[in-house]
């Protein structure tokens, strides 16, 4: 039987690498390390790299293994699922991971301008119904810009379709440059290099793997976000996935969304 939620709530108030400030604690307050995550938490100046909406946190720890000269943050607000990921951190005396347990729409409020270099956005939910919502629109990216470097890297990795057509058409619509575009990450397509893909291959997560096994391709991109220019919604109507993924609630019956 799995370790219950409050057993796991109460381990994750003991991690020094765990940060849980939900909407209402930053009210009255500011985030401590906001502009000082380098000097007073990682104690270096490497890179920071978050993954939002990290789930039970396996891309965070994994891509903290692979690359030990990156500090990486993982961020959902599912305190019970990222107790997985933050209690193999902890165990194995990982320096270079920490979790952040808050609302991703007030992400910008956590860091600095230019605090962090990349993002990655594995499986998202595809919010075929909630343009605003969905975690690669105009609303979202305006906010990763305010902490984002100049040209960082978002890296989106998902089974939905729609998600991936979605964002296609965003970063063409505003122009952002796109370095690398799959839809069937280590299947038959072969437009990019080993190299380009390796970084998104090399770690599969468990319900990752499901989705293989049930015949789903999984799509990957890797783009720039400027911070100039102002970010426009792509005007087009989208097919929706006809699939209900794992933890989702029941696809819309529309056939259809923008």
């Amino acid at each position: 039987m799995g370790k219950g939620k409050l057993a796991k709530f109460a381990d994750m108030e003991t991690y020094d690498c765990v940060f849980q400030y939900p909407y209402g604690a930053l009210e009255h307050a500011d985030f401590p390390l906001q502009g000082r995550w380098h000097e007073e938490f990682f104690h270096n100046q490497n890179p920071i790299v978050l993954e939002l909406g990290c789930g039970k946190g396996e891309y965070t720890v994994g891509l903290a293994k692979l690359y030990p000269d990156v500090n990486f943050i993982g961020v959902d607000i599912k305190g019970a699922r990222m107790w997985t990921g933050a209690t193999e951190a902890v165990r194995e005396g990982m320096k270079n991971v920490a979790f952040l347990r808050t609302n991703i729409e007030i992400i910008d409020r956590f860091f600095a301008p230019g605090e962090v270099q990349e993002i990655w956005l594995t499986f998202s939910d595809p919010q075929m119904k909630s343009p605003r919502k969905r975690l690669t629109s105009s609303w979202f990216l305006e906010r990763y810009r305010r902490f984002l470097v100049d040209g960082g890297i978002i890296h989106l990795k998902t089974d939905s379709n729609f998600l991936f057509t979605y964002t296609s058409l965003l970063a063409d619509r505003n122009h952002l440059p796109v370095d690398v575009h799959t839809t069937d990450l280590y299947g038959t397509d072969t437009s990019n290099s080993v190299a380009d893909i390796k970084e998104a291959s090399s770690i599969q997560t468990y319900y990752e793997s499901m989705w293989i096994a049930r015949g789903i391709n999984i799509k990957y991109m890797k783009f720039h976000l400027p911070h100039e220019g102002a970010l426009e919604e792509p005007d087009v109507e989208i097919e929706m996935d006809d699939y209900r993924s794992y933890h989702r609630t029941k696809r819309s019956s529309l056939d259809k969304a923008k």
